[in-house]
């Protein structure tokens, strides 16, 4: 199984941003773990870009692989070009949110990725990644 992990904007600063929320490790923290759990089991890419159009061209570049886990940060709730980007890939699709943006300003009420995803995972911080991956390497 091949499976792609995309963060947006702001997550390059895990660790030093707002903890409470986001948890303490670092985005190559998390990666380490993910790697772990996957070994031997599915091959991964990682891809990280503070940047929507980059995103989105990374996106469309790997429609190829199986499955997908996104934490598409403030993305989701802005970027409707994401998402028609997403509706190309016809993988499977885990969308995590390391806080609980369900319970967090209203703004974040709106999500344009969650329609698309085969599962969304919010609030658990990065152990949200960490039951995305197990999902995805049960099936």
């Amino acid at each position: 199984m091949r499976i792609l992990i995309i963060n947006g904007p702001n997550l390059n600063m895990l660790g030093k941003r707002d903890p409470k929320n986001y948890g303490s490790l670092t985005l190559k923290e998390i990666n380490r773990e993910l790697k772990h759990l996957a070994k031997g089991k599915a091959s991964l890419k990682f891809y990280q870009s503070n940047s929507e159009g980059k995103l989105i061209s990374f996106i469309q570049r790997h429609l190829n692989y199986d499955a997908m886990i996104i934490n598409a940060g403030a993305y989701t709730h802005t970027s409707i070009a994401i998402h028609d980007a997403l509706e190309l890939f016809k993988g499977k699709i885990i969308e995590v949110h390391l806080s609980d943006v369900n319970n967090r300003e209203a703004f974040r009420l709106t999500n344009y990725i969650s329609s698309l995803a085969t599962k969304t995972i919010a609030g658990l911080k990065e152990k949200g990644y960490y039951e995305a991956m197990n999902t995805l390497l049960k099936q």
